[in-house]
């Protein structure tokens, strides 16, 4: 008997940080935090030049100290935004994002504060014929505990049995 191929061994190797729940296993009121991560004055201005922000308060060091309101240098609600999530990114396979709600900007965030997210699963409902609709929410917090930024993200997931949800999308 020939031996498999590493093409043939590797498809039945889980992939690493990915999940693949469905519309049907998901837990309303379930929490999960991320790592923390600081956030360095080089990646601040790597952002801030990859999208083009280049407002005072995020590119200019000598305005933020004399004329801006902090005294320093905020790192841009986008790359808070972005950051904040991507620490909570699950990479479901069977997820698609339809979209976010309520995002705030609560509070400052500056050069070589430390971020960390808590994701609560607020809601769920039948959606479309072969997807549901969830409702996240993001708290992302800096230093000790203090709220910067929250978001709801919207996303459709495939249903395990499709065909229990059909009455309630017929409904709508």
């Amino acid at each position: 008997m020939p031996e498999s191929t590493p093409l043939q061994q590797h498809p039945q190797i889980r992939l690493f940080n990915t999940e693949d729940w469905m519309y049907e296993e998901f837990e309303v009121g379930k929490k999960a935090r991320s790592i923390s991560r600081t956030i360095s004055e080089g990646e601040a201005m790597l952002f801030n030049s990859l999208v083009m922000d280049l407002h005072p308060y995020v590119a200019d060091e000598r305005f933020a100290k004399e004329k801006g309101i902090f005294g320093r240098r905020l790192v841009s609600g986008a790359q808070v935004f972005s950051y904040g999530l991507g620490l909570m990114a699950h990479n479901n396979i069977n997820t698609f994002s339809y979209g976010y709600d309520k995002l705030r900007f609560i509070k400052p965030v500056f050069i070589g504060d430390t971020i960390y997210t808590i994701r609560t699963q607020l809601e769920k409902r039948p959606k479309y014929k072969d997807m549901g609709l969830v409702r996240v929410s993001y708290e992302v917090f800096k230093n000790e505990g203090e709220l910067v930024l929250y978001t709801e993200h919207l996303q459709t997931v495939k249903y395990r049995y499709p065909e229990r949800w059909q009455a309630a999308v017929n409904a709508q």
